[in-house]
């Protein structure tokens, strides 16, 4: 088919290259503009803007994609495939597609419509997530659903690892979807609006842990934060200079054991486990204010990790 590719981040790279190797022509890709980063804040180029031109597709970078021209956009395409693009597709494009559009979404819709929808099935505890490949219309993530895959959910797997994973299943359900559609043997389903559970965009108030919260309910913001926006807090010695530690990846070391007057919540045992609401957590891999991501068991090796320091919130810095 003749696609136009619509996204700007990470998410959407499989789905592109996959089209490509699947013998699809792609028009054009279609992505936010590139936005400074780093110290030096130079512009870096989207990731769809570096595959594109990798594999020498015609590159558009708009700030609002309604404002288009589309005939000259479009390019005679058929239909639009669109993964994290992070603009609302208005319904003058959908309608100059003869298939519209169809998105990748990184969740079971209509569970998990939203922003950040792998993050929050982990942060809420979800054993199963997966993707969902829709057609676009003039509400959020609202469409008829084509196809979905599920996936399980790893214990100790960060929104990260996750993603990628998604992303690459996502590809793989694309490709399979589009090929059913050119046969014209399936139609989509709408979604069950009584099902309908949101994700909404993380923010950096919500790197915050609550450490008088049970240990599953830790460990899995911890993961599910990683690697945005990041669970922190601070690493206190009594009467030392408290450390700044951002959290990447843990485990549940014990899901019952109780606070006590010399282990509250937050507060190391001797095992380097750290006491919570109810449970204890096991860190893996931590990253040190102005460090590299590192295991917990090395970060410990310099430092007294043990009673009597503990893990506050950054509110008490």
């Amino acid at each position: 088919m003749r696609i136009v590719f619509v996204g700007t981040g990470d998410f959407g790279v499989p789905a592109l290259q996959a089209l490509i190797t699947a013998g699809h022509t792609v028009v054009a890709a279609i992505s936010q503009p590139d936005r400074p980063a780093g110290r030096g804040r130079k512009l870096r180029p989207t990731f769809i803007h570096n595959l594109a031109d990798e594999l020498r597709i015609r590159h558009i970078q708009t700030e609002d994609v309604n404002t288009l021209n589309l005939a000259d956009a479009l390019g005679g395409a058929e239909i639009g495939v669109v993964a994290a693009f992070g603009q609302k597709i208005g319904n003058t494009l959908l309608d100059a597609l003869p298939f519209g559009c169809i998105n990748i979404h990184g969740s079971l819709l209509p569970k998990y419509r939203g922003a950040a929808p792998f993050q929050w099935a982990i942060i809420n505890g979800d054993e199963i997530t997966g993707v969902t490949v829709f057609q676009l219309d003039d509400e959020w993530d609202a469409g008829p659903i084509w196809s979905r895959r599920e996936l399980r959910i790893g214990e100790t797997e960060t929104a990260s690892e996750l993603h990628d994973r998604l992303a690459r299943l996502g590809a793989e359900l694309l490709v399979d979807t589009l090929m059913a559609l050119e046969r014209g043997n399936r139609q989509p389903e709408a979604q069950d609006a009584s099902q309908v559970t949101w994700a909404p965009k993380l923010f950096r108030r919500d790197s915050e842990i609550d450490w008088s919260q049970p240990a599953f309910n830790i460990v899995r913001r911890i993961n599910g934060l990683w690697s945005w926006p990041v669970a922190t807090c601070l690493f206190a010695v009594p009467g030392g200079k408290k450390e700044r530690l951002q959290l990447a990846r843990a485990q549940v070391a014990d899901s019952t054991a109780e606070p006590t007057a010399e282990f509250e919540p937050g507060a190391f045992l001797p095992d380097k486990t750290v006491q919570a609401g109810r449970g204890r957590v096991r860190l893996f891999e931590i990253k040190p204010a102005g460090g590299k991501l590192m295991l917990f068991e090395a970060f410990a090796r310099g430092r007294e990790v043990g009673p009597p320091t503990r893990l506050l919130p950054l509110e008490e810095s």
